[in-house]
C-alpha cells in the first residue's frame, strides 16, 4: 500500500519543501490537522493581516502603486501577511511592498509572508522574487479549505480585484453573518473609489431587509490603511460576539476620520497617543472639552462623507453619460432594423 506524501511547512526556502516518497507521486495533506495547526499558530505572535485582491493589475497604475505601498505599511508595522500566493497583479504588488520594507529595515530573516493555496495552483507556480521570500506555504486540498484558513487572520482587507476577490468578499460576509466565523474587522481598500458601486449595493440590500449591516472600514489609500490598522490593533479584541463587534466597528468607522485628521495635523503623534488623548477627554470631567471634541469628531466624519459623496456623484455622472450613449446607440440600431 502506498504511503501518503506528507507536506512539510518549513521556514527557509520560500517554496514548499516536499518530502518525496519514491513510490508515490501524489501530494496529500490532512485538511483537519492542517487547519487546526494553522489556527493554533494564529493565536500566538504578531497581528495577522489577510489581504484579498486581484491577480491582475488593472488598467490604471494607481491600483498597483497603492497595493505596493500597502505591503510596505504591513511590513513596517511588523504584521504578518497572509495571502493567496501570487507573484502577479495586486497580490504580487502587496507582497513585493512588504519584501521591500523588510529589506529597508535591514532584517535578514524571511519576510513574514504566508501563502495559502491549493495543490492545483501550487503546481502552476515557478520560483521567483516573491515566492523565494515567502516564509511558509500552506497547501489546502480545496478552495473552501483555503478560504477557511485565510479567514483565521486577525483582520481582512479587500483590495481591488476581479470576480475571485468578489467571491472572497461575499463568502466572508456570509460566513460572518451566519455565525460560522468569529466577528472580525473587514477593511475595504477603496483606491480610486474602486468599491463605490459595491458599497452602494451592500447598503441597498441591507435597507431592503435582505442582509445584516456589514460595517466595513473604508480607507482610500495606504496612509489611511495604516492608521486604520493601528486603531483596530488597539481597540478590537479577538473572539468578540457579533453584537459587540458591530457596535465597536460602527464606533471605529465614525471616529476614524478624526484620527486620520489628527495624524495629518500632528504627524509626530502616534495613533496610540491620539486614541489615548481622545479617550481621556471623553471620559474626563470637563463638559466643555467633551463637547468640543464631540464636534470635532462629528465634523471630521461629515467632511469625509462629503468628500466621498462628491466622488460618488462624479462617478454617477459618468455612469449616466455612459448609459445615455448606449441607449442612443441601441435606438439607432433598433430603427435601422
Amino acid at each position: 500500500m502506498k504511503k501518503d506524501k506528507k507536506i512539510s511547512i518549513e521556514r527557509g526556502s520560500g517554496l514548499l519543501q516536499r518530502a518525496i516518497d519514491e513510490k508515490s507521486t501524489n501530494v496529500v495533506c490532512a485538511p483537519s490537522k492542517l487547519a487546526s495547526d494553522f489556527i493554533s499558530r494564529n493565536e500566538q505572535g504578531t497581528l495577522r493581516v489577510f489581504v484579498a485582491g486581484g491577480s491582475r493589475s488593472g488598467n490604471e497604475a494607481i491600483y498597483e502603486e497603492q497595493a505596493f505601498k500597502l505591503g510596505e505599511v504591513i511590513g513596517h508595522m511588523n504584521y504578518r501577511l497572509d495571502f493567496g500566493l501570487s507573484s502577479k497583479g495586486i497580490m504580487g504588488a502587496v507582497a513585493k511592498g512588504l519584501i521591500k520594507s523588510w529589506s529597508d529595515m535591514g532584517k535578514t530573516e524571511k519576510s513574514p509572508i504566508y501563502g495559502i493555496t491549493t495543490k492545483e495552483y501550487l503546481a502552476l507556480y515557478k520560483s521567483d522574487e516573491v515566492l523565494d521570500e515567502v516564509s511558509k506555504i500552506v497547501v489546502a486540498n480545496t478552495l473552501e479549505e483555503r478560504k477557511q484558513q485565510l479567514l483565521a487572520a486577525d483582520l481582512v482587507i479587500f483590495t481591488p480585484g476581479g470576480v475571485g476577490t468578489l467571491d472572497e468578499l461575499v463568502y466572508d460576509c456570509v460566513a460572518m453573518q451566519d455565525g460560522f466565523l468569529d466577528y472580525k474587522p473587514f477593511v475595504l481598500y477603496n483606491v480610486n473609489g474602486f468599491f463605490h458601486h459595491l458599497l452602494e449595493y451592500l447598503k441597498e440590500i441591507n435597507l431592503k431587509g435582505f442582509s445584516d449591516p456589514m460595517p466595513f472600514v473604508v480607507v482610500d489609500d495606504h496612509v489611511e490603511a495604516g492608521i486604520a490598522f493601528r486603531v483596530l490593533q488597539y481597540t478590537f479584541c479577538r473572539h468578540m460576539d457579533k453584537k459587540e463587534g458591530i457596535h465597536l466597528m460602527e464606533k471605529i468607522i465614525y471616529e476614524l476620520p478624526y484620527i486620520i485628521e489628527q495624524h495629518y495635523k500632528h504627524p509626530r503623534k502616534t495613533v496610540k497617543s491620539i486614541l489615548e488623548e481622545k479617550n481621556a477627554i471623553l471620559s474626563g470631567k470637563s463638559k466643555m472639552a467633551k463637547e468640543a471634541l464631540t464636534r470635532e469628531i462629528e465634523n471630521a466624519y461629515l467632511s469625509k462623507e462629503i468628500e466621498r459623496m462628491y466622488e460618488r456623484l462624479a462617478k454617477t455622472g459618468r455612469d449616466t453619460a455612459l448609459v445615455s450613449d448606449k441607449l442612443s446607440d441601441l435606438k439607432k440600431r433598433h430603427i435601422k432594423g
